[in-house]
């Protein structure tokens, strides 16, 4: 679970900047100054990354058993500026963290210890 977690949240973290690059900067440059470079470099290599950050989304909220409303949140985020941000913050607090706590909790009965508390 921590690797999907972690590969969820690096290709947030990336698709939320590119997006953010292209919007306020590359855009910008294309409507005023007729430079469509920042635009076509950064927007192609969003659309590629976007594409793994959709693989990843989808194989944490599978493991999660997210329903299909969150999960279609989660896809989407990486379409809209600064979004991505945000959802990364509502999923750690709403489905990663209560899920690792329920991991965490798990391995220390079986254990026969006691979870330790942080």
């Amino acid at each position: 679970m921590n690797a999907a977690v972690l590969r969820y949240r690096v290709m947030a973290y990336i698709t939320g900047v590119l997006i953010i690059l292209v919007v306020f900067a590359g855009i910008p440059l294309q409507v005023l100054a007729h430079n469509t470079i920042l635009t076509n470099q950064v927007a192609t290599v969003h659309g590629f990354l976007y594409i793994v950050y959709i693989i990843f989304a989808y194989m944490l909220a599978s493991k999660l058993h997210m329903r299909i409303k969150p999960t279609l949140i989660l896809l989407l985020a990486g379409t809209i500026p600064v979004m991505t941000f945000v959802v990364e913050r509502w999923m750690m607090r709403t489905y990663i963290l209560p899920a690792m706590d329920d991991a965490a909790q798990l391995g220390a009965d079986s254990a026969g210890q006691q979870p330790v508390s942080q």
